[in-house]
């Protein structure tokens, strides 16, 4: 070594055990090349410097004379943690060489680290520790929350948080197990695992509040974009547009926290390894006692598995709707009526005006509810005595729809083709086949003009192609000029009365069979229009005012009870109009079917698992109800109780049944 040459710097002993040194600790004991004053002499310029000792702790380049013993009492951290912020740490990087790492130092000079962001934690110890301790306690609770919650919120309890998760033990143990950078990375990947499963968990939330079931990991991505046009109607294009990005920072935000927190109390496990270990073993004791006796704390068992389980059935899930396309598949190529001669078909109907009408949101709950049956009630007995007056009869039962809360198409499809759409995989591959449905039948037969009057449908709908259908007016083609009703574009009377116009009231004309779908029941029921003179519609701007009549949908849905009442006066509303539209036009060719297409959202039901809705035929022509005689249903419009309950993808094959050569 030159005579020239300033003496090598020690090994920093306050590296942090990743070999970056650590922020809290500032090296004061390296030597410095300004650490004389410029120009004094010293005894490495005055002559020829004795050879330096090597040393059992630092070999070559230690300065002469000077002996490096650790000091006895300097603390040693036990991983590459993040180290508390009154912690120092000592421990230098795993296999480094401290000859090579003092040439390193000796190369550069160095300067005094700055702990925290700009020295704050020395400046501020208590409370750099406080934060410390705080955001730690926070990334327990993160985890100790996800593992816990249910996917429901009328599961939510305080008692449902009083509980010990195994899987939080099982984890804690195998971090535990894992060697440093291995521990870190498996952390980070288990808290992204944890922010999904969160971010799922809140799905799950929304669609059981709405269609009373779990979110479909398989078919039910497309909904979303339905719900983005929900955003854009409701809140325009700004408000969906910010909506959107909200949501995608959001579930950033939740990955990115979770994964923080995971690696984060990974650290914490390993710098106090020896009270975790002996932690996480007493825990597991533990849970295995009141797992095994089977404790419960307010009704809840204490020891759960829970967020295991519901994995395993998340799992499940995804499996039986992959497999649920070739089952579906092969159901596509059964159909009793594909090879009948089309002057075989609907012969108990020939000459008639048949008209298949769905009522929005049309559920037993409306009738069945003690709250919202008297009123429901009276209105079907107005509309009894009304179709009655005019020289109607009626008979009425019960089907069992595949969704409830929300997807209109899936029960239409299912009613039409006589099989069960339960979600969206099915309806793409059944609007993608040959397989006929009951309106096309009708066409099929060359006796019938098919049409559709679907107000609901504001953009193109290439899936009427499907179903038979001669000429659609969706909601631009019924000449209406009036305002939407929240989701609602056209009101029930005004698409009655269009109809009416369009096709059925036309003199020499062929007979019609008109698929009708009525939307003022449609969630959210807010604003509600009312009846009025039928004379009075125009071109509909007469319900200007009387939108501004109506109620705030902000404000009724902050109300189970009003959203209650909203709901049933929407039922109402349709009924009326549509029992009115009979009895001012229908005539003896005149042939009604109504029924609802599924239950209300849970806020109405209640979270019953009914799906039932009503159904009911109409005709003045004894013959039309003759033939379904044999069905036992109610007379009248309002079903019985204990009257007949089936599956709506049997009414197809019911009907054609009933209405064909052999039927009646």
């Amino acid at each position: 070594m030159s005579h020239l040459t300033p003496p090598r710097q020690l090994p920093d002993t306050d590296a942090d055990a990743d070999g970056s040194p650590d922020p809290d600790v500032t090296a004061t004991d390296a030597p410095r090349e300004d650490a004389e004053p410029a120009g004094k002499p010293t005894p490495t310029t005055l002559g020829t410097p004795e050879p330096a000792p090597e040393t059992a702790a630092h070999g070559e380049g230690a300065p002469a004379g000077r002996t490096t013993a650790p000091e006895p009492d300097a603390p040693k951290s036990t991983a590459d943690d993040e180290a508390e912020p009154d912690a120092p740490k000592t421990a230098a990087r795993d296999g480094a060489d401290p000859d090579a790492q003092g040439e390193s130092q000796a190369a550069a000079p160095v300067s005094p680290a700055r702990p925290g962001w700009f020295g704050w934690r020395r400046r501020f110890p208590r409370t750099a520790r406080g934060v410390w301790l705080g955001t730690t306690v926070l990334a327990a609770v993160l985890v100790f929350v996800v593992l816990l919650v249910p996917n429901r919120l009328d599961y939510i309890t305080v008692q449902s948080f009083l509980r010990l998760p195994v899987e939080g033990i099982f984890l804690a143990a195998v971090l535990l197990a894992l060697p440093s950078r291995a521990r870190r990375i498996t952390a980070a990947a288990l808290g992204v695992i944890l922010g999904l499963s969160a971010v799922l968990k809140c799905l799950d939330m929304g669609f059981r509040q709405t269609l009373a079931r779990p979110f479909d990991l398989v078919f039910d991505w497309v909904l979303l974009s339905d719900a983005a046009d929900f955003l854009k109607d409701s809140l325009g294009r700004t408000g969906e547009v910010l909506a959107v990005i909200g949501v995608i920072a959001l579930v950033v935000a939740v990955l990115v926290l979770s994964a923080l927190a995971t690696v984060r109390l990974a650290n914490v496990l390993a710098r106090h390894r020896t009270v975790a270990v002996r932690s996480t073993l007493v825990l597991g004791v533990v849970w295995i006692i009141c797992f095994t006796l089977g404790v419960q704390f307010g009704g809840v068992t204490v020891a759960t598995k829970g967020y295991a389980q519901y994995l395993s059935n998340r799992v499940q899930y995804v499996r039986d709707g992959l497999g649920d396309a070739e089952v579906f598949k092969k159901q596509l190529t059964v159909d009793a009526y594909a090879k009948t001669p089309s002057d075989q078909l609907l012969t108990g109907l020939r000459g008639k005006d048949v008209m298949l009408t769905f009522i929005e949101s049309y559920g037993r709950v409306a009738i069945d509810d003690p709250t919202m049956g008297p009123e429901v009630d009276a209105t079907l007995k107005a509309g009894d005595a009304r179709l009655k007056a005019a020289g109607f009869s009626a008979r009425s039962g019960w089907l069992r729809s595949p969704v409830t809360g929300a997807g209109s198409w899936l029960a239409h499809s299912t009613f039409l083709s006589g099989l069960w759409v339960k979600n969206q995989q099915r309806y793409r591959t059944l609007t993608t086949s040959d397989r006929a449905t009951l309106t096309s039948y009708f066409r099929k037969t060359g006796a019938w003009r098919t049409v559709g009057i679907v107000p609901g449908v504001r953009k193109a709908w290439p899936e009427g192609k499907y179903f038979g259908l001669d000429h659609i007016y969706d909601s631009t083609h019924l000449g209406y000029q009036g305002p939407y009703f929240s989701w609602t574009p056209v009101p029930d009377q005004f698409s009655l009365e269009a109809f009416q116009k369009l096709e059925h009231g036309k003199k020499n004309r062929d007979p019609i069979m008109a698929e009708i779908i009525l939307a003022s029941s449609h969630n959210p029921w807010s604003p509600i229009a009312h009846m009025i003179d039928w004379k009075d519609l125009g071109d509909g701007k007469v319900f200007y005012k009387i939108k501004k009549e109506g109620t705030n949908p902000t404000e009724v849905w902050k109300s189970a009870k009003r959203v209650r009442t909203e709901y049933r006066k929407a039922i109402q509303y349709s009924l009326d109009s549509l029992t009115q539209w009979v009895q001012r036009y229908g005539d003896d060719k005149t042939v009604l079917v109504f029924l609802g297409d599924h239950q209300p959202v849970p806020t109405v039901t209640g979270g019953t698992s009914n799906r039932d809705v009503p159904v009911t035929v109409v005709a003045r022509d004894p013959k039309v109800l003759d033939r379904i005689s044999s069905w036992g249903w109610t007379e009248g419009i309002k079903p019985a109780d204990n009257a007949p309950e089936w599956s709506m993808n049997t009414f197809r094959d019911r009907f054609l049944t009933a209405y064909g050569p052999q039927g009646g």
